[in-house]
């Protein structure tokens, strides 16, 4: 059996989110490189694996898949390896809620609105744009606060076992807690912090940390 094949470049949240889950899975697999920052754009023949022309894309023996979300999920539910879903239908009800969470608010807020603002834009042009920071961190204390609340005391963000809720959250908060403000706005919840730590210490997250 070949195998899987990741599309996409280390640097995207949603390409280390499935890497993650492969490698959680312990599942072996090639990353072939795309760059949809590239000039003019990812390789024209990409678009017939993604016609939306993002990352990541996802092959394994002939089957091909795009969306972050249906890939991770076909990955823990076609190879062997721990379960990342739950079989208790209000627990995986909970893992999905957790991902739309991330999807849906916290991506843009904690990645693009102070990350890229803090760290990554500075390194290119020099500076912040502090206005548009100082309008995202409330909306970030929103989205830890929501997370924070749904974990209550358990061990990791659904329960006592890690899940794809875990991967899909904690690729975005690699980002976010490179930026100081990250780093402080995640202390008033002490149930992130210690998940980030057990969660930061995996393997798996070794093996993904971005290169570029």
């Amino acid at each position: 059996m070949a195998k899987p094949l990741v599309f996409g470049a280390d640097y995207s949240v949603y390409v280390r989110t499935v890497r993650l889950t492969l490698e959680e899975k312990g599942i072996g697999y090639d990353l072939v490189p795309i760059d949809v920052f590239a000039e003019g754009g990812p390789p024209s023949d990409y678009l017939q694996r993604h016609p939306f022309g993002r990352i990541p894309a996802f092959e394994h023996d002939g089957f091909q898949l795009y969306e972050t979300g249906a890939i991770t999920r076909y990955i823990d539910e076609t190879f062997e390896g721990p379960a990342l879903q739950p079989s208790d239908l209000q627990r995986r009800a909970r893992v999905n809620q957790v991902i739309s969470i991330m999807d849906s608010y916290a991506y843009r807020i904690l990645v693009w609105g102070i990350y890229v603002e803090r760290v990554s834009k500075p390194s290119k042009v020099g500076f912040a744009d502090e206005a548009r920071i100082a309008e995202n961190l409330p909306k970030a204390a929103t989205c830890l606060k929501a997370v924070s609340d749904l974990m209550k005391d358990a061990l990791w963000l659904t329960g006592d076992s890690l899940t794809l809720a875990d991967l899909h959250a904690a690729s975005m908060f690699g980002y976010f807690l490179m930026a100081p403000e990250g780093r402080t706005l995640i202390k008033d919840y002490p149930n992130l912090v210690s998940w980030w730590t057990r969660m930061a210490d995996r393997p798996s997250m070794r093996a993904t940390r971005p290169t570029t």
